[in-house]
């Protein structure tokens, strides 16, 4: 499963560049300046969270351990809910999106913790066992 959710990763992180060229050459005359800036906020939060995705994926390739499978889940959901919603705001105008967009960053937050609660148990078993 690692290795797969590396691939995923790189597949988010290749959509992410593609998302941002777009947004840089297609979507200038067309979106404020404003609009603008709030979909390249989801661009740069989804290539953030698609290293994370990468991190953990690889985190599973080595160890089977299920707070980097939730960690994964957590940046995959984040990713959709946060930068999707910021995509179809600047993208629509439908405002009430803005309303859930903090949700994804909420998977965002929760992702890192289990990353790091992940890895501070691989180092020290002892402590969270």
């Amino acid at each position: 499963m690692g290795f797969r959710v590396m691939s995923v990763g790189a597949i988010i992180a290749l959509f992410g560049v593609a998302f941002g060229a777009f947004g840089a050459h297609g979507l200038r005359a067309i979106l404020s300046e404003h609009m603008l800036d709030v979909f390249h906020t989801g661009v740069r939060y989804q290539m953030y969270h698609a290293f994370g995705l990468m991190v953990s994926g690889g985190a599973l390739a080595v160890y089977q351990l299920s707070l980097f499978r939730w960690a994964t889940w957590s940046f995959l959901i984040g990713i959709l809910v946060f930068s999707g919603s910021l995509y179809v705001l600047s993208l629509t105008g439908v405002r009430w999106l803005g309303a859930i967009t903090p949700l994804g960053g909420l998977f965002f937050i929760v992702g890192w913790l289990f990353l790091a609660i992940g890895f501070w148990k691989l180092a020290k078993p002892e402590i969270l066992s």
